[in-house]
């Protein structure tokens, strides 16, 4: 069974998995590093190419779609544990930062259910 195109009118979802799924590496080589993150902007889920498409094109198109709600749902709840971890790094708590963002931790779960959310979108287009 082949799986639907990858690209649905504006958004690349392969992509988007691909681009969520490397947050764990940058936040984490930034606390290695001891790098100051943009917090606010990294916790708002309309600066990403995903988060772009999901509150413009895609709502137009798709908004009424139960599973494009859902990953609306779910790509926020990332963004919102994704930023508050980056906000732990500025505040120079890296240990800290490093056990949220081990195996089943929220992060790791929010970062599991948008890529879910993508597959389960694309599946039902």
């Amino acid at each position: 069974m082949a799986l639907a195109a990858p690209s649905i009118q504006g958004v690349d979802l392969d992509s988007a998995i691909k681009a969520h799924a490397q947050w764990r590496t940058k936040l984490r080589d930034a606390a290695k590093k001891h790098q100051q993150l943009d917090a606010d902007t990294i916790r708002r889920d309309d600066c990403c190419e995903l988060g772009r498409w999901l509150h413009g094109k895609g709502q137009g198109s798709y908004g009424a779609v139960p599973a494009f709600q859902s990953l609306v749902d779910k790509h926020r709840e990332f963004h919102e544990v994704a930023g508050a971890i980056a906000q732990t790094i500025n505040r120079g708590n890296y240990a800290d930062a490093e056990q949220a963002l081990a195996g089943n931790t929220p992060f790791s779960q929010a970062s599991s259910a948008v890529g879910a959310a993508i597959i389960q979108l694309r599946s039902s287009l």
